[in-house]
C-alpha cells in the first residue's frame, strides 16, 4: 500500500482494505505527462507545469458518479455481458446542455460484479462503445463503502438523523470511513488513466465521492474540478457531529466550484466553513465565492431539472399502447391522489397515509370518490429502518382500507414493486394531484415529471383538453422553492396536510390551470440541459484564471490544500537583498512587530536580546532609517524598545509617531477632538452586551469591537448591523469605520488644510485621509527626501492585513518624488498567502535570520551567499 494512501487516511490506526486486484492492463491514456499510474501513489504532491497556458474552452468533460449510466445483463450462456445505455440516468441526460463538439467521458462503477478476468475486456468495450470507464469495486469494499459509510453514516446525517442508536445508523465506524477513502481512491486511479489535466474538466457528482477532489488535487494542482451535491447539506449543528467533518470539508474545498440545489443547502455549507475553518464567503456581481489560500471557490445554486424530451417520447409510447385508457376506466369517477416514493425513512410515506386517513375521517362524503395511489419503488441500498418502515406502511395501508373501504372501493391502492417509467407516466396522466410528503429530500423530481405529463403531447386524445394539475409538496424538499403554485405543507402536521389534499382536489379548474401554466413554464425552460449548461458556464468562469497563478501544494492527508499566488510573488533571497543593501546609500527599513519579529503565538511579547541587538546594529548605521510600525499602543512599544534610542516607532498603525533619538510622540497630521468616542463607546457597549463572546478594546486613537470568541454567524450579523449603526451616527464626524477579520474599528481621519486662490476670493481646502501604515510609510519617505536622503533601498515587512496598506503604496506613482529613481524595494509578507507584497518569508525565524545578515552587512562584514532554506 502506498504511503499517500496512509497519509490521506490521516488516521492513527486501522486495517485498510486490500486494493490489489491483480495485474491489470491499463486503458490507453490521453495524459500528456510522462508518468504511470503507479507514480501517482508517491507521497509528494506533484503538479502539471504551473506556467502552462490553457484555453478556457475544453473539448472534453469527464463526468464522475458512483454509477455509470448503463444497464448490464449477463448473457444467457453465462459467457460475457450485454450493456446498454440507461436513458433515464441523470448523468447521461445532462450532456444535452453541453456544446455539440464537447466529448463527454463517464467514470463510475457498475451495478453488477464483473469477474476479475473479464474486467480488461469489459473496460475496453465500455470505453469504445459508450465512452464509459468502469471502476471495479471488490464486493467487500463495495459493501463497506456504499451500504456502510454512504448509507449508514452520510445519508442519515445529511437528512438530519443523528446516530443516537443502532436503529439510526449506529456509532461511527472508522473501518467504514477507511473503505470510503479506499473506494474514492479507486475512482481517482481510473480518472487518471484517461485524464488530460491541461484541457479536461472534471465534474464529480454527489456525496459518494466527496473526498475524491483531494486525490486529484494532490496530483494535478491546476486541474479543473466541479462538484455537485444532489442530497441536502445539513445545518452546521448536525454536520459538526460527524467525526471526519473537517476532512470532508477540506476535500470539497479542493474543487473549483461546488453546486447545491437550494440556497439553504449552500448556506449550511458556508456556515460549516465559517464555524470550522474560519472562512467567510463574499458575493461579487451575483456570484458567491469562498477565498481559500488564494483560490476562489465558486458556490453554485441551481436546482436540477428533468429531460422534457425524454418524458414526451415516453408519453407517445404510452399513448399508442392505450395504458391511459385502461387506468381511466379503472378509476372512473374518482379523484386520484398519486404518490411515487422510494421505500425510505425520509420519504414520509406513513405521514401521507395518516393524512389520507384524517381526510376521510373529517370528510366522510369523500369516501368512495377519492383514491390514493401509492407506488413504492424498491429501496436504494440497505436503508436504515427498512423493515420497520415497510411494516408500518403495510399496517397503515391495511388499517385505512379496512376502516374506510366500501364494496368495490379501496381508498388506498398500494403498488409495492418496481414500476417502469412508462407505467409511471401513465399514472401521472390520470392523477388529479401528486402528493409529496418527504420529511427531507435533496430535490425530488416527481413533481416536475408530473407537470410535464399533465401538459400532454400534441395530437393525443388522452393528453388533450384543459391543461391543469395540482401539487401538495413538503416544504422540506429541494424542489419546493421552485414550485410557487404548489400547496406547501409541513408533512409532520397531519391535519394541515389533509386539508391541503382536500383543497387540491376541490380547487376550481381555472385556478388549477393557472397554477399548472406557471409550473410548466418554469420546468420546461429550466430542464436538465439548462442546469448542466449553467453549471459548466460557471465552472469555466471560475477556472478562467487557473494558469495565471503559480500554485503550490501543502499539507498532509486531507489537510492538503493548494496555495495560488501571482507569478511575480516569490521567496525573498538573501543574495538579492544583501547585495542591494550593501550597494545602497540611503535605506528605509519598516518592520511590523507581532507575527514579524515576534511570533504571533508567543505569550511573552517582550523582544529578545537578539532582536534588540540586531536593531541597535541596524540603527547605528548612518545610512539607515529603521522603524517599528505596529498596531500596538505607544506605551507598550516605548517600554519594550527603550534600549533602542535610534529606533523610530509608529504606534497604533501610525497614528502616533516617535522619530529616532526623540522622546516626544507626535500625531500624524491634525486630528479633531476625540469627542466621537463618547458616541461610539455606548453603541459598542450595547452590541457587546447583546453578543456573548465579544469585547471592546480601547486605544488612545481608536475603539475596536472584537467578536472572535462569539458565535461566528451571530457575530458577523451583529458586526454588519453595528457598521450600519455607526455609519449613521458618525456621518458628520471625521472618523473612518472599518470592518476587519472579527473586528469593527473606528479610528480618526487625519486632515490638513491648503489655501487656494481664485480671481475674487481665497478658499481653504480640507483633505482627509485614514490613519494607516501606508500613510506613515509615506510620511517617513517624505521626511527622508526633505532632509536630502531619498531612499534607494526600502524594506517593508509585515504579516497581516494592516501591512497590506504599506505594501500597496509602492504602486503609487507619487512615491517617485520621494524615493531615488534607481531604488530597490523589498515589500515582503510573512507566510505564503495572497498579498500585495512581491516577496515572502515563511515565518518569523526567517525574518530574524534575514535581519541578522543585514546587520552583518552594516558591520562591514561580507555576508555569505545563500538562501533561506
Amino acid at each position: 500500500m502506498s504511503k499517500s494512501y496512509t497519509n490521506l487516511l490521516d488516521l492513527a490506526s486501522g486495517n485498510f482494505p486490500a486494493l490489489d486486484q491483480g495485474k491489470r492492463k491499463r486503458l490507453s491514456r490521453a495524459v500528456s505527462l510522462p508518468v504511470s499510474v503507479t507514480e501517482l501513489d508517491d507521497d509528494q504532491a506533484q503538479s502539471v507545469d504551473s506556467d502552462s497556458s490553457s484555453s478556457v474552452h475544453s473539448d472534453r468533460i469527464i463526468i464522475v458518479a458512483n454509477q455509470l449510466p448503463l444497464k448490464a445483463k449477463r448473457r444467457e450462456d453465462g459467457k460475457g455481458w450485454d450493456f446498454s445505455l440507461n436513458e433515464d440516468a441523470l448523468i447521461l441526460q445532462l450532456k444535452d446542455g453541453f456544446p455539440k463538439d464537447v466529448e463527454v467521458l463517464y467514470v463510475g462503477s457498475l451495478k453488477v460484479d464483473v469477474d476479475l478476468k473479464e474486467q480488461d475486456d469489459v473496460s475496453q468495450r465500455l470505453l469504445e462503445n459508450f465512452n464509459c470507464v468502469p471502476t471495479f469495486l471488490p464486493p467487500d469494499l463495495l459493501e463497506k463503502f456504499y451500504d456502510g459509510f454512504c448509507k449508514r453514516h452520510l445519508w442519515p446525517l445529511f437528512h438530519y438523523m443523528l446516530p443516537f442508536s443502532a436503529d439510526q445508523g449506529g456509532r461511527f465506524d472508522r473501518s467504514l470511513w477507511e473503505a470510503y477513502v479506499s473506494a474514492n481512491k479507486l475512482f481517482y486511479q481510473r480518472i487518471v488513466e484517461v485524464l488530460n489535466p491541461e484541457e479536461d474538466y472534471i465534474w464529480i457528482h454527489d456525496y459518494h465521492l466527496m473526498v475524491l477532489p483531494t486525490f486529484l488535487r494532490r496530483r494535478f494542482l491546476q486541474v479543473r474540478i466541479g462538484f455537485f451535491l444532489h442530497s441536502p447539506f445539513p445545518s452546521s449543528e448536525i454536520y459538526r457531529t460527524l467525526p471526519v467533518r473537517e476532512e470532508i470539508l477540506k476535500a470539497l474545498l479542493n474543487t473549483d466550484i461546488i453546486g447545491f440545489h437550494t440556497f439553504d443547502y449552500a448556506r449550511h455549507f458556508l456556515s460549516c466553513c465559517s464555524r470550522m475553518l474560519g472562512l467567510d464567503y463574499q458575493s461579487k456581481r451575483g456570484y458567491l465565492g469562498l477565498e481559500y489560500y488564494g483560490r476562489t471557490i465558486g458556490i453554485k445554486i441551481m436546482p436540477v431539472g428533468v429531460h422534457v424530451g425524454r418524458i414526451e417520447s415516453i408519453m407517445k409510447v404510452v399513448d399508442e399502447e392505450h395504458r391511459v385508457t385502461e387506468l381511466k376506466q379503472q378509476f372512473k369517477g374518482k379523484s386520484i391522489l398519486l404518490g411515487i416514493d422510494d421505500i425510505d425513512t425520509f420519504k414520509g410515506i406513513n405521514l401521507k397515509l395518516l393524512a389520507m386517513e384524517r381526510m376521510l375521517k373529517q370528510r366522510p362524503h369523500l369516501r368512495g370518490s377519492v383514491v390514493l395511489v401509492q407506488i413504492l419503488n424498491p429501496a436504494r441500498g440497505k436503508v436504515i429502518n427498512l423493515e420497520a418502515t415497510q411494516q408500518e406502511i403495510q399496517e397503515n395501508y391495511q388499517w385505512i382500507n379496512e376502516k374506510y373501504g366500501l364494496p368495490g372501493y379501496k381508498p388506498v391502492i398500494m403498488i409495492d414493486r418496481e414500476v417502469s417509467i412508462d407505467e409511471r407516466v401513465a399514472y401521472y396522466s390520470i392523477a388529479d394531484c401528486v402528493v409529496v410528503t418527504a420529511v427531507r429530500d435533496g430535490m425530488n423530481l416527481t413533481s416536475y415529471e408530473y407537470i410535464i405529463c399533465r401538459q400532454g403531447i400534441y395530437g393525443s386524445v388522452h393528453f388533450s383538453g384543459p391543461k391543469k394539475s395540482m401539487l401538495v409538496v413538503s416544504e422540506f424538499i429541494g424542489c419546493s422553492p421552485s414550485l410557487s403554485g404548489a400547496i406547501r405543507v409541513n408533512p409532520w402536521n397531519i391535519e394541515a396536510t389533509a386539508e391541503a389534499m382536500v383543497s387540491a382536489i376541490s380547487m376550481r379548474d381555472s385556478e388549477q390551470e393557472l397554477r399548472h401554466e406557471k409550473h410548466y413554464r418554469y420546468i420546461s425552460t429550466h430542464d436538465v440541459a439548462y442546469w448542466s449548461r449553467s453549471f459548466l458556464q460557471d465552472m469555466e468562469r471560475t477556472c478562467a484564471g487557473h494558469f495565471k497563478k503559480r500554485c503550490w501544494g501543502f499539507g498532509l492527508g486531507f489537510g492538503f490544500r493548494v496555495v495560488a499566488l501571482d507569478h511575480n510573488f516569490r521567496k525573498l533571497s538573501l543574495d538579492d537583498i544583501t547585495s542591494s543593501y550593501i550597494n545602497s546609500k540611503s535605506r528605509a527599513i519598516l518592520l511590523d512587530y507581532d507575527g514579524t519579529v515576534m511570533p504571533q503565538n508567543s505569550i511573552n511579547k517582550t523582544p529578545s536580546e537578539e532582536v534588540i541587538s540586531m536593531l541597535n546594529t541596524l540603527c547605528a548605521d548612518p545610512k539607515n532609517m529603521v522603524f517599528i510600525v505596529s498596531g500596538r499602543g505607544k506605551e507598550s512599544l516605548n517600554k519594550w524598545f527603550s534600549p533602542c534610542q535610534k529606533l523610530g516607532i509608529a504606534a497604533e498603525h501610525g497614528y502616533f509617531l516617535r522619530w529616532p533619538e526623540n522622546e516626544e510622540w507626535e500625531v500624524c497630521g491634525q486630528s479633531s477632538e476625540f469627542g466621537w468616542m463618547k458616541i461610539v463607546e455606548p453603541v459598542m457597549k450595547h452590541y457587546t452586551d447583546a453578543t456573548d463572546g465579544s469585547s471592546i478594546e480601547a486605544k488612545e486613537s481608536s475603539l475596536v469591537w472584537q467578536y472572535r470568541d462569539a458565535d461566528p454567524g451571530f457575530g458577523s450579523s451583529q458586526a454588519k448591523e453595528m457598521l450600519d449603526h455607526l455609519d449613521s451616527v458618525l456621518a458628520n464626524e471625521p472618523v473612518a469605520v472599518k470592518r476587519g477579520q472579527f473586528i469593527v474599528e473606528v479610528k480618526p481621519q487625519l486632515y490638513w488644510a491648503e489655501l487656494g486662490e481664485l480671481i475674487c476670493c481665497v478658499f481653504v481646502c480640507f483633505y482627509f485621509q485614514e490613519v494607516s501604515k501606508g500613510h506613515v510609510a509615506e510620511k517617513i519617505f517624505s521626511s527622508m527626501a526633505e532632509n536630502g536622503r531619498k531612499a534607494d533601498f526600502v524594506l517593508c515587512i509585515g504579516d497581516d492585513r494592516s501591512d497590506e496598506d504599506m505594501f500597496a503604496i509602492f504602486d503609487n506613482a507619487t512615491l517617485s518624488n520621494v524615493l531615488c529613481a534607481n531604488n530597490s524595494v523589498f515589500a515582503c509578507t510573512v507566510g505564503q498567502k495572497p498579498s500585495k507584497a512581491r516577496y515572502y518569508l515563511d515565518d518569523t525565524s526567517q525574518v530574524i535570520t534575514m535581519l541578522g545578515y543585514l546587520a552583518t552587512g552594516s558591520s562591514s562584514q561580507t555576508p555569505s551567499s545563500e538562501k533561506i532554506q
